[in-house]
């Protein structure tokens, strides 16, 4: 007769092997096997801090965004790309005027050129066509 302890060592030990081979098959099963239901929010970490306005008194903007996809294939792209995506949205924000950004014309309008130039720039450095549903500001701060 087998002694209590040593079958509740065996279960445990099985339990456990169990365990470590369904984690492993998850592991081996890549991004494109997932399927997603809605829309993926990439945020763009940390937050951008440039100096915008040109000549005269140094003026900042500091924001933090977050990029809505709707594959995973896209997801992918952004985060891959996501350093020359960075810089893109550095050069953008640091070529604003003041009417640019002070106003909510004119900050729909930069959420649309961000949305653009991150779509352009998705397209080149890929050879199939992008998801990019939106850019958005999850805060802005103007210092004038």
């Amino acid at each position: 007769m087998n002694h209590p302890v040593t079958i509740v060592r065996s279960l445990v030990l099985m339990v456990l092997l169990l365990l470590v081979s369904m984690s492993m098959v998850q592991a081996q099963s890549g991004p494109e096997d997932k399927e997603v239901e809605g829309s993926i929010y990439i945020p763009m970490q940390p937050a951008f801090v440039v100096n915008y306005g040109g000549e005269g008194r140094l003026k900042y903007l500091k924001t933090e965004l977050s990029v809505r996809v709707n594959d995973v294939h896209t997801a992918a792209a952004v985060r891959h790309h996501m350093p020359l995506l960075r810089n893109a949205m550095v050069m953008l924000f640091s070529r604003q005027t003041e009417d640019g950004i002070t106003t909510q014309q004119g900050v729909t309008q930069l959420r649309e050129t961000a949305k653009a130039e991150m779509i352009a720039l998705l397209e080149s450095e890929q050879a199939e066509g992008t998801d990019v549903l939106e850019v958005y500001f999850n805060n802005l701060i103007v210092q004038k």
